[in-house]
């Protein structure tokens, strides 16, 4: 069950504006705990890295990226390195077209500022004022931020979460589909399937989004990408760079600070 909502966070919940907008610090290694909001979250980190846990998978928030988690979500945030958020609360009932699902989005030069200038902007800003159309803007650009692939599902089956989850421990790990079938003592073919009903991913499309979202975070802090690679199972760095292009259309060195 998540946590009530700290005291400290109501306020921005329960002002008559349908945005608020607040900064928190985190250190390394420390986490929020379960818990949900009654608004919308554009959730960034001026500095650090995000991992964010929700019941139905898993997001990381790398520099210049932002999560949309949708109301009512429970989520639990996990820091990579000194984290300084900033995040946007939204009433999603009064604008339209807001995405309807958590999703990773691009933090555009504009939208990252936009962000930032909304802390300082009272919780009752007055109507027809230049902080509300500030307000609205940031609504604007949040519409327009391209969603980016940053998002790992997870299975409700409890065969399948099992295999998900060895996989999240050891991204390196090269079991076939076979391999794993032969394991839960089921067919491959039944796996295939369970994935794609589950996941919506094959099994090679999934363990792979596995070990980019492994590897995200350890680029961002600014780890050699060599080590990476070899610690997801790549046999080469020009392995992993091709794969890394084939989903982002950057090279890994795009992700770091």
């Amino acid at each position: 069950m998540a946590a009530e909502l700290p005291r400290i966070y109501l306020k921005y919940h329960q002002t008559g504006r349908p945005m608020a907008a607040m900064e928190a610090n985190w250190a390394h290694g420390t986490s929020t705990g379960w818990h949900s909001h009654p608004r919308g979250q554009l959730l960034y980190a001026i500095e650090g890295v995000m991992s964010v846990q929700l019941h139905s998978g898993s997001w990381l928030v790398p520099p210049n990226r932002g999560l949309w988690i949708e109301a009512g979500a429970e989520h639990d945030v996990r820091m990579s390195g000194d984290v300084k958020m900033r995040t946007a609360y939204i009433d999603a009932s009064a604008f339209a077209d807001l995405p309807a699902r958590t999703c990773v989005v691009n933090v555009s030069p504009l939208l990252r500022e936009l962000v930032v200038a909304a802390v300082g902007v009272p919780l009752d800003y007055a109507e027809g004022s230049r902080d509300e159309r500030l307000m609205h803007l940031l609504v604007d650009e949040l519409r327009a931020a391209e969603v980016l692939p940053l998002h790992l599902p997870l299975s409700a089956d409890a065969r399948l979460r099992q295999v998900c989850e060895a996989l999240m421990r050891e991204p390196a790990d090269t079991a076939t589909a076979e391999h794993w079938a032969q394991r839960l003592g089921v067919s491959a073919k039944t796996l295939q399937r369970l994935f794609v009903k589950e996941t919506g991913m094959p099994f090679a499309q999934w363990r792979e989004q596995a070990r980019l979202m492994f590897a995200l975070g350890r680029i961002a802090a600014g780890e050699r990408i060599i080590d990476i690679a070899l610690d997801c199972g790549y046999a080469s760095q020009s392995a992993f760079t091709a794969m890394f292009k084939r989903h982002f259309g950057v090279p890994p060195s795009g992700f770091q600070r």
